[in-house]
């Protein structure tokens, strides 16, 4: 709840002395959630990245079908009827044409029909990424790790395979050979649904949280003069230009980094609790832990960011009790939320620097040269650049308005 002091006075157009009078925790009941996000710290770094995004995610929804398709080669008329689903605004052939450098056109005799198929630099980009598939064997331990039942959803993890860099055919090549870490069974809550967990019986790794790395080479950087004890238990820092750090607002966060809490891999009842249920001290440590989760799990994302959706889902089994986007705009400092693309979309924010990741992999890399490619568009090499303002044939309609049980 960080960042609440500093955007309650513009959402909720207050004198200067009414809302110094609020507790925070009381002054955010009053504000709607789209005014809360409205209310956010823009940066423009993430704007831009992201003004490329919107584009590929469609652009990556029909390579997958295609990629899924015989021949590797999609017939027009289906993805003239799966257009409204993929929000293809002006259809299919439209689309294809918009986009020369990743689609191609061709006539089919035998079938009487046209066929989408990757252009030649595209389908290149697709064999690198998907032959520079990271340790998914890890991930998936690490993602299960971090749930009390050491089990998640397996359809919460279709909707997100890719930010985690799974191969397509995962639940083949990663869980069914891998029998002694992974097993399948029925969802007792949903019928016709599976829950995928770590095996019983095997000891839980030792994994180590990327926030404790970064700790750790804070406290051995030549000459560093971090506080031991403020960094025993935080997280790095980096605010969105222009936003005003008051005296204190900082000894607010000060305070904040050296709250203990319990961390991702660690069992809930481990530590890090304190007081009753509904005391003060517990909730913000309630918070922090969330954070710690929320911050692991970006981690273990190819691009270190996700839908914010898409991670809602697994709040329950993180045992978060929190709202999802409020723990992002209360933290802006750790975490960037977008909502270009009439999504909402959460940034790892230490991961990037100047609007690409500091550590990248190849699954990064291929996907960074796919987006090139989605820029260039047909209006030639002159829009190859990221920030580009989109094009009129494909302008969306923004939106910051969410669901408030995110």
């Amino acid at each position: 709840m960080l960042a609440r002091s500093a955007l309650l006075p513009a959402v909720l157009a207050r004198s200067k002395t009414t809302s110094a009078l609020l507790p925070a925790v009381l002054a955010r009941s009053k504000t709607t959630s789209a005014q809360y996000v409205a209310a956010r710290h823009i940066d423009p770094t993430f704007e831009k990245l992201m003004d490329g995004y919107k584009h590929l995610l469609k652009v990556v929804a029909v390579l997958d079908l295609i990629l899924a398709s015989p021949g590797l080669s999609l017939p027009l008329p289906l993805l003239s009827s799966a257009a409204p689903k993929l929000h293809l605004n002006r259809g299919a052939p439209h689309f294809v044409r918009t986009f020369p450098r990743v689609f191609s056109l061709h006539y089919d005799p035998s079938s009487s029909q046209a066929l989408v198929r990757l252009a030649p630099s595209a389908a290149q980009i697709a064999l690198q990424e998907s032959s520079a598939a990271p340790t998914a064997v890890n991930r998936l331990s690490r993602l299960l790790s971090m749930s009390p039942s050491r089990s998640l959803p397996l359809r919460a993890i279709f909707r997100m395979w890719k930010e985690l860099g799974l191969p397509d055919d995962f639940e083949d090549s990663i869980i069914a050979r891998n029998p002694t870490i992974f097993s399948l069974r029925d969802n007792p809550r949903e019928p016709n649904t599976h829950l995928l967990e770590l095996v019983e019986g095997n000891p839980s790794p030792n994994f180590t949280p990327a926030v404790e790395e970064w700790r750790r080479r804070e406290m051995s950087r030549e000459g560093s003069k971090a506080d031991e004890m403020e960094l025993r238990f935080g997280f790095k820092h980096g605010f969105p230009p222009g936003m005003r750090l008051t005296k204190n607002f900082r000894a607010k966060v000060k305070e904040w980094q050296l709250l203990p809490y319990v961390g991702p891999y660690d069992a809930v009842g481990s530590g890090g609790g304190g007081g009753g249920k509904s005391s003060k001290d517990r909730m913000r440590r309630m918070e922090k832990r969330a954070v710690g989760i929320a911050h692991e799990f970006l981690s273990l994302t190819v691009e270190k960011m996700v839908e914010v959706e898409k991670l809602s889902h697994l709040r329950k089994w993180f045992g978060i009790e929190l709202n999802i986007r409020d723990l992002f705009l209360d933290h802006p400092g750790i975490f960037y939320l977008s909502t270009k693309g009439k999504r909402h979309t959460v940034f790892l924010r230490e991961a990037y620097d100047k609007g690409r990741l500091i550590d990248p992999n190849p699954v990064y890399e291929a996907r960074r040269r796919l987006l090139e490619l989605v820029l260039i568009r047909r209006r030639g090499s002159e829009g190859g650049q990221l920030g580009l303002e989109p094009a009129p044939e494909e302008e969306e309609e923004e939106s910051g308005s969410a669901a408030d049980n995110i």
